[in-house]
């Protein structure tokens, strides 16, 4: 018996087959072998076909079954992680009107500022948990305006996740959770938000009907499954963002825990059990996967922009031609902890959410031309990239986080000692990490959904630890000073900016 998880990315899609006896996964494929196409008419813009994520799906389920020599009609459930805040509308032949405005296009930025003011930022905050901002519900405004008879067409909205169940099932329908991260949902009233669709004038209609997160959300109707070569029939179980997924997949669903990943950009995944926001809008706030109105579960999300990015910029411009990460840690290694006061601000990739939406470039302090040298520089760049993750922490504790365990892949950032270390010494916070991914925990969540397991305690029974870091108290101490050198020069080009 074999579940399924499929993860649409906005560079692939990743389709991973669990065994569901001894919760190891038994295969994987991905699709587009290349990165996949994202349309840029304009600056600022990003929007993909969301007929080519089925595509990808259908050859990434195929690459999987073929991978593990597994008969499709073995499956018995479905789970689907997906990129998060994107908009697919169709119309009410449930055909697709237009190309998906998704995560990273930034064209509705001024529709999510105009509704902060006007609804209020201290009502927006407490019932939506965010800024409207860029999210799904003021990309839909943006398509009001400026293509308003195609506007009249639509008869649903949704998420990519949505669509992606939709073309399985054939039914449409969302979650609270998705409604949550594209801020349409009243956490005070636990339903739509009334002032959302008010200000920005959508009818109700508008919306998918609500499914849960785990439960039976629809099952494959023939066409689908003869595309992916699977049953019909086969129930779609489970559905949710990347982040909320990721954390779902190292079993991160209550408060004090914490998931974290260093790829180009990193992301900081923790659990709140109260509605709680940050004043100043530097973190996003949705309802997690296990979410209920009378079991409050919140996923704090802090997003870095410049992390592995800053660490690969380092390697291309900075060592020495050919070099690979793992010999630039070593030679990182050879610098001492706090770099001889040498210290990098990493937010050369945009503006940050962090930092109040505010753009100060990446920076080097304390540069003495007689001491440092390029391990300086290596290591420099990834104790700033640790100390950016300390700082948005430290806002996510203000909101009632206490961190017990930060839980990761062993992936990216996670795979360097001095990352590891430094994080754990900074945070206090032991530091587990896993053989895991996302299609891999959407598989699991499948099957939590499905009742295969009887609880999330059961599914994850089988996750296993690969390594666990533990804070040292001589290098804690010096990682905190070099902290608070780094701090201090973060606050000072934020006054200046």
């Amino acid at each position: 018996m074999y579940l399924l998880g499929c993860e649409i990315g906005s560079s692939s899609v990743k389709a991973s087959i669990v065994d569901a006896q001894s919760g190891q996964a038994v295969a994987s494929d991905f699709y587009p072998k290349e990165e996949a196409a994202i349309k840029a008419l304009r600056p600022g813009w990003a929007e993909q076909d969301p007929e080519q994520w089925w595509n990808y799906i259908v050859h990434a389920v195929k690459g999987a079954l073929a991978d593990g020599n597994i008969n499709g009609q073995d499956v018995k459930a479905i789970g689907i992680s997906y990129q998060m805040h994107g908009l697919v509308v169709v119309d009410k032949n449930k055909a697709v009107l237009r190309p998906s405005i998704i995560w990273c296009d930034s064209r509705a930025v001024p529709y999510g500022e105009r509704a902060f003011r006007s609804i209020g930022e201290t009502h927006c905050l407490s019932t939506l948990l965010n800024s409207p901002g860029n999210f799904t519900a003021a990309k839909l405004a943006w398509i009001k305006e400026y293509e308003p008879a195609l506007f009249e067409n639509i008869y649903k909205i949704m998420l990519p996740g949505d669509y992606v169940a939709m073309r399985m099932t054939g039914e449409i329908g969302t979650t609270v959770s998705g409604l949550s991260e594209g801020i349409f949902w009243d956490f005070k009233n636990n339903c739509l938000s009334e002032d959302i669709m008010k200000f920005f004038g959508f009818g109700k209609e508008l919306i998918p009907a609500i499914k849960p997160t785990f439960g039976i959300q629809g099952e494959l109707i023939h066409a689908a499954a003869q595309e992916l070569g699977l049953k019909k029939g086969t129930p779609v179980t489970y559905r949710a963002g990347d982040q909320p997924n990721n954390a779902l997949s190292l079993n991160v669903l209550n408060p004090g825990e914490l998931a974290a990943t260093g790829g180009t950009s990193g992301v900081v995944y923790g659990v709140n059990s109260h509605v709680a926001y940050d004043t100043l809008s530097r973190v996003n706030t949705f309802a997690h996967v296990n979410h209920t109105a009378e079991n409050p579960r919140l996923g704090i999300l802090l997003c870095i922009n410049g992390v592995g990015i800053l660490n690969s910029w380092v390697k291309r411009n900075i060592t020495a031609e050919g070099i690979t990460y793992h010999q630039l840690n070593d030679l990182a290694d050879t610098a001492p902890i706090g770099c001889d006061g040498l210290s990098i601000l990493p937010f050369g990739n945009g503006a940050e959410r962090m930092l109040e939406n505010r753009r100060i470039d990446c920076s080097i302090h304390g540069l003495n031309f007689n001491i440092h040298t390029q391990a300086h520089l290596a290591r420099a760049a990834q104790e700033g990239i640790v100390f950016s993750f300390k700082y948005g922490m430290d806002i996510m504790n203000q909101l009632g986080i206490d961190i017990d365990v930060i839980r990761a892949g062993n992936a990216n950032l996670f795979l360097s000692p001095i990352f590891r270390e430094t994080l754990a010494g900074v945070t206090g916070t032991v530091i587990e990490l896993y053989n895991t991914s996302g299609s891999v925990g959407a598989a699991i969540g499948a099957g939590i959904g499905a009742g295969i397991y009887t609880d999330s305690k059961e599914a994850f029974s089988s996750l296993k630890k690969i390594d666990v870091i533990e804070p040292d108290g001589l290098k804690a101490n010096q990682c905190l000073g070099a902290y608070e050198t780094w701090k201090e020069r973060l606050e000072k080009e934020l006054k200046r900016g």
